[in-house]
């Protein structure tokens, strides 16, 4: 182990460097990772590119990277479960473990949640990072480092199928072919979802969201949210139980109203602007429960099983990589769109 730790620092808002740091060591209860693989994910751009996100402001230098997997190199005090060597996927946010939220499962919504790349809390884009040891879920021998960076997202579309209540036989849809909707497409479909139509703008994502399974890709040219729950209909042959909204988009949210079956759910998964205009009567008249989902809780151990027994591939997400000398060059990638999702390796002896 060397004395320095390259890391990916965003100094200020558009202001992202690669900087020597000391090598983190693990305290009570903690594992130190030799980091191999982290994912960009659309809220590290955002951060880049804008500075905050909502409430989340940076206003001081902050690592970037959650999405993240590595090797245990060096145990904590107390720690049992790891062994030096033993290869981790990253559960990215810490609670307190004592409140209310946390004593009742739920401890996403904890206050005091410390989740890595949140202003003011370090991420894990870097060549060592410290993490609760907890949180750190060991790896099978076949699943690979870049599998367990993806249980991050694939937790999301856990918890998001999981709110919606999407089981045996459910008919879904899914509005946006992004990273996270593609993830939900691939957890609606291990929960058993009979049907799954998903709505783009992009025929690229569309094509890609076929290959890995919807049944009913949806071609989005119209704002017109009741127009586009038309063509959804039509291509379902019937309104959908439940809707995973994944762009954020209002004319999206709309759609999801208007197309969702009365008694049905629409889950929000896409974070857009902090007020617009829904159909709120539509909704409230046809009983269409309209939930919302904060990350996840106790998602981690059910997406690993998904890949681990082969009912998920997440490998066809990965579509570029990059050394973390190149971060700036993966930042800019992601920024433009290219591909689904870029992964960068930290590890310079692994590939």
């Amino acid at each position: 182990m060397g004395d320095t730790n390259l890391s990916a620092v965003l100094l200020e808002k558009g202001n992202l460097k690669l900087e020597e740091r000391p090598v983190p060591k693990p305290g009570k209860n903690e594992v130190q990772i030799a980091m191999h693989s982290v994912g960009i994910c659309g809220s590290d751009v955002h951060y880049w590119v804008h500075g905050a996100i909502g409430d989340f402001v940076v206003r001081a230098p902050m690592i970037l990277g959650h999405e993240a997997s590595g090797t245990v190199s060096e145990v904590g005090e107390g720690v049992t479960h790891l062994k030096v060597g033993d290869r981790v996927a990253i559960e990215p946010g810490v609670p307190c473990r004592y409140c209310d939220y946390c004593k009742g499962g739920r401890y996403n919504l904890c206050l005091e949640m410390q989740f890595c790349a949140t202003p003011p809390v370090d991420g894990s884009l870097a060549r060592y990072y410290v993490h609760a040891a907890d949180f750190c879920f060991k790896l099978p021998d076949h699943v690979s480092y870049e599998e367990g960076a993806l249980l991050e997202p694939l937790s999301v579309g856990v918890h998001a199928c999981r709110r919606a209540g999407v089981t045996i036989g459910s008919k879904v849809l899914i509005c946006g072919a992004g990273p996270i909707g593609l993830v939900c497409l691939l957890v609606a479909k291990a929960m058993g979802a009979a049907q799954v139509a998903i709505t783009d703008i992009d025929t690229k994502r569309l094509e890609v969201a076929k290959q890995m399974g919807a049944h009913c890709p949806v071609l989005v040219k119209s704002r017109d949210g009741r127009e586009v729950a038309e063509q959804v209909v039509q291509a379902l042959g019937c309104n959908p139980d439940v809707t995973v909204e994944c762009s954020g988009a209002e004319p999206s949210v709309q759609t999801g109203i208007f197309a969702t079956k009365s008694g049905g759910v629409l889950v929000l998964v896409g974070l857009g602007p902090p007020t617009i205009n829904i159909p709120i009567v539509n909704a409230a008249v046809r009983e269409v429960d309209i939930r919302g989902i904060f990350r996840y809780a106790n998602c981690y151990p059910t997406a690993l099983s998904m890949v681990a027994s082969g009912q998920v591939d997440v490998k066809p997400l990965v579509t570029h990589r990059f050394s973390l000398e190149q971060t700036l060059e993966a930042f800019e990638a992601s920024k433009k769109g290219e591909g689904i999702k870029v992964m960068i390796h930290c590890d310079k002896n692994k590939t």
